[in-house]
């Protein structure tokens, strides 16, 4: 802290980001120069005598020009241009890392820290501490002598009322001081930090500029504060947080290199393969994160950019591998092992935990985003350190009494996969011998279930309910929160409790003619675990809408490559089911509330409407502000910008004839200004601007001109006032452009943004137009 009392982040990350950087995931791209877009300021006519003492700034770029202003969107085809004239050969090396490793074991860690510590290795979590013990047993594998509960250490018994109440309150204490540390250091040092991310990074991929989202800073509060946030026991994962993260990174090195650090779009193709290596070290799924970014993220996807993103996860999974943060030798988190096929009349099961998905989907995406509106309308928003609390402490106290929602969803998740087996000692896992109907142990094959199943189906059925509420309320808290862990978890006791159900009707109706084919008694039928994978993909895809990408990160993210078909048809049941009630996703969601400017590709525009009527002006509004080629004095051009809001401006002939010459953005002509006075003598509030190749001839006692036609747009992307909108908006989606000008018979009429289209999608949906934009 300085002197006045202020934070001094530049001192801060001096000394400590150094160190992150040697444990943070790394996308780095070698790359050459290329040359930038620059100015030229010249005289001529009358003034030829003096040109030669003007600064040429084609051969001196000018710093700040062809880049962009905050909260503003990118001009995908001057980017491209940019990068097309590069004429030296470049050569590509990506390399990809990732914090997901140190991030898992520290969550672990910090989660069991809740309910006591190792006194042998206290950097040791439950299930290290108890691996070479040789006091443990099967009922009871999970306790060793150098585990201790906060009741053994601060009161000395292990049992009875006392020490129940004393390792609530520890578990209550911790799950709180968690969340509280997270959200205060989101909130101090880096607001950006909160939240799942994706939503914005689908918005920056699609050409908007968000700065400091993708920073240094975010990147090490995002990394701490998502492993307090996970540790805390809230309703939310980490795996989301993870493309955040590694999109940080790419963002980061791609600075490096000034191929990517001046050009946006370029940038993102680096960003595009730093999403997919982020969800291959979430769930150690390197395909499927590649699909990921193909299907759900990335705006912009060239070919050569698939290959790049999947050389990145390839090497990000390895160095996961590596780590080895789950401990069982193996990069997926959920493997599983399933011993018997499934039958054709099971697709009738699948089916419904698809309805429900989609039903899940459809509920959690309008009660969340009504919630998340709320937030912002009400003054409940301003305190986000308060519901924070609230949230962490309601889900403490109701979690613990219940095992299922006490520990880890990750373990849950892991523990409903799980196939029943000789070596299960999970109260799921409590069926009834067929020799001796009193004895309950651990069966592989269909058995009656003894009560410790039934009991098990209540505590899940309680836990079901607490899980929808609670991640309904903490998805959009002001800490890093994923969406794809709790889904899952909702989807994995749901098809959980139904695959019981289906064993156990199997099994006393053997007869029936669903079983009597496939279901012999005594022998193995159906495998509940296999309905908790099908429903976890179901309640996802019914969430986020993702079809392929999905059911390829289930596969490889619990090795059963051979049930992909029942996958694929609960994900695209749910999927239809969910697009009923709405085809937006819950990421699209948010990104509507949030009116950032982004044009969903998936969504489709029915509308017979013109171009004429969309474009500005029409109607009543003032007329367009336009710039002449060569009449107009220094002091009207920056009265036109001072008082206009416009991004850019459309250059004509005349006034008189209207004829288009190009387009200039605002930015370019302000910081164009600025240099030329600061390195050219003779520029006046009279001086002459033009965009023209000669100067128009002057008198010999006028101010020296300023020339400004390096940086006008000579090929702006133009339609008639007759184009159809619908091709109009293919065209802004395909292109991405920021805006395009409307012509008639070669005349300037009017021009179109992305914002325009936004604002008339919403009033062709009955909307609030001035409701979309960004917040």
């Amino acid at each position: 802290f300085e002197n006045n009392g202020f934070f001094n982040r530049e001192s801060f990350a001096s000394r400590f980001f150094p160190s992150l950087l040697r444990v943070c995931v790394c996308v780095c791209v070698c790359v050459c120069l290329g040359p930038n877009y620059a100015m030229s300021n010249g005289g001529g006519g009358a003034g030829a005598s003096i040109s030669t003492h003007l600064l040429d700034l084609l051969e001196e770029p000018i710093p700040g020009v062809g880049t962009y202003d905050d909260f503003h969107t990118i001009d995908w085809v001057r980017e491209k241009c940019k990068d097309r004239e590069r004429h030296r050969k470049v050569t590509h090396h990506l390399i990809s890392e990732s914090l997901a490793g140190v991030i898992d074991i520290a969550a672990d860690w910090l989660n069991d820290l809740k309910e006591g510590v190792c006194l042998s290795a206290m950097w040791f979590n439950h299930e290290q501490c108890c691996w070479d013990s040789n006091e443990t047993t099967f009922a009871e594998r999970d306790k060793c002598p150098q585990w201790k509960t906060w009741a053994e250490l601060i009161l000395g018994q292990a049992e009875g009322p006392g020490s129940y109440i004393m390792n609530y309150f520890m578990f209550t204490f911790w799950a709180l001081s968690f969340a509280f540390l997270a959200v205060s250091l989101v909130k101090v040092f880096a607001p950006y930090a909160c939240g799942s991310g994706i939503p914005e990074i689908k918005t920056i991929l699609s050409g908007f500029i968000i700065r400091g989202y993708l920073g240094k800073w975010t990147l090490m509060i995002k990394t701490i504060t998502l492993v307090l946030a996970v540790a805390s026991g809230l309703s939310l994962g980490k795996e989301g947080p993870l493309v955040h993260v590694a999109c940080c990174c790419g963002n980061i090195f791609s600075y490096l290199f000034p191929k990517y650090s001046k050009n946006e779009a370029k940038k993102r193709e680096v960003l595009s393969a730093a999403s997919a290596a982020g969800v291959s070290v979430a769930f150690g799924a390197p395909i499927g994160g590649v699909l990921f970014s193909l299907e759900e993220v990335s705006y912009y996807f060239p070919l050569k950019t698939l290959w790049r993103s999947f050389f990145a996860a390839l090497v990000a999974a390895f160095v996961l591998r590596s780590i080895n943060p789950f401990g069982n030798s193996r990069l997926v988190l959920f493997y599983v092992e399933y011993h018997t096929p499934w039958y054709l009349f099971e697709l009738f099961p699948f089916i419904l935990l698809g309805v429900f998905g989609g039903l899940w989907g459809a509920f959690f995406i309008r009660a969340n985003i009504a919630w998340c509106r709320r937030r912002k309308s009400t003054r409940f928003g301003k305190y986000p350190v308060l519901e924070v609390i609230t949230v962490a402490a309601i889900t403490a106290i109701v979690a613990f009494p219940n095992p299922y929602t006490r520990q880890n969803t990750s373990e849950l998740i892991k523990e409903l996969f799980t196939d029943c087996g000789p070596l299960e000692s999970s109260q799921l896992c409590q069926y009834r011998s067929q020799m001796n109907g009193s004895q309950a142990y651990p069966a592989g094959s269909d058995a009656a279930a003894a009560p410790g199943v039934y009991s098990a189906m209540w505590q899940l059925s309680l836990a079901l309910v607490f899980k929808i509420i609670m991640t309904i309320f903490t998805f959009g808290l002001k800490v890093p929160s994923g969406l794809f862990i709790p889904s899952m978890a909702i989807g994995a006791i749901a098809g959980r409790i139904v695959g019981i159900a289906v064993e156990q009707l199997a099994y006393y109706h053997h007869d029936w003619f669903l079983f009597r084919e496939w279901c012999e008694v005594g022998a193995d039928c159906i495998t509940p675990g296999l309905y908790a994978m099908v429903g976890a993909a179901a309640c996802l895809g019914g969430v986020t809408r993702m079809t392929v990408s999905l059911v390829v990160i289930v596969f490889e993210l619990t090795g059963g490559l051979e049930y992909i078909v029942p996958l694929m048809a609960a994900v695209m049941t749910s999927k239809w089911v969910g697009d009923a009630f709405g085809r937006e996703g819950i990421y699209e969601a948010h990104i509507r509330l949030n009116g950032s400017p982004s044009l969903d590709a998936k969504e489709e525009f029915p509308h017979p409407t013109l171009a004429r009527e969309v474009m500005r002006p029409r109607g009543n509004d003032p007329p367009l502000a336009v710039l002449t080629q060569d009449d107009m004095t220094l002091a009207e051009l920056q009265s036109i910008i001072s008082q206009t809001s416009c991004n850019g401006f459309p250059v004509i002939v005349s006034k008189e004839s209207q004829r288009l010459v190009g387009f200039a953005l605002r930015r370019d002509i302000t910081i164009a200004i600025e240099n030329a006075r600061r390195k050219q003598e003779g520029i006046m509030l009279n001086s002459r601007v033009y965009f023209t190749q000669h100067a128009p001839t002057l008198p010999a006692d006028s101010p020296r001109p300023l020339k400004l036609r390096s940086i006008l747009d000579m090929s702006p992307f133009t339609v008639t006032d007759h184009t159809p909108m619908e091709i109009v908006v293919d065209i802004f989606r395909k292109l991405g452009l920021r805006q395009c000008l409307v012509t008639h018979n070669g005349r300037l009429l009017g021009i179109i943004t992305k914002k325009d289209i936004l604002r008339h999608m919403a009033q062709m949906a009955n909307q609030d137009p001035e409701s979309i934009m960004f917040n």
